[in-house]
């Protein structure tokens, strides 16, 4: 095929365009939890050092720390859920389209 066709095809633009702006809310929604996580360890440890119940062993630092690590897991999730939905539909059309 043709790469100058396909590249400026409307259905490949806008393709492209759509999984970067995925990717790049994805990417920001998980850089921004991630530095304030450690933002707050560097500049107010003592905050995440408090048990989460009065006798127990288990900080708010290492409950915060798995949900970030369980927040990562979800962006994922959600990438893959559009990626197989509305950007494979939109890649189908464009082969259909180009063929």
């Amino acid at each position: 095929m043709d790469t100058e066709r396909i590249a400026g095809h409307a259905l490949f633009r806008r393709l492209a365009f759509e999984r970067r702006c995925l990717g790049g809310v994805l990417a920001f929604a998980m850089a921004a939890v991630y530095f304030a996580y450690i933002l707050t360890i560097a500049l107010r440890p003592s905050l995440l050092g408090v048990p989460v119940h009065a006798n127990s062993v288990v900080t708010w630092g290492i409950v915060v720390g798995a949900a970030l690590l369980s927040f990562g897991f979800v962006l994922t999730a959600i990438y893959v859920l559009v990626a197989n939905t509305r950007l494979d539909a939109l890649s189908r059309h464009l082969q259909e389209t180009l063929q």
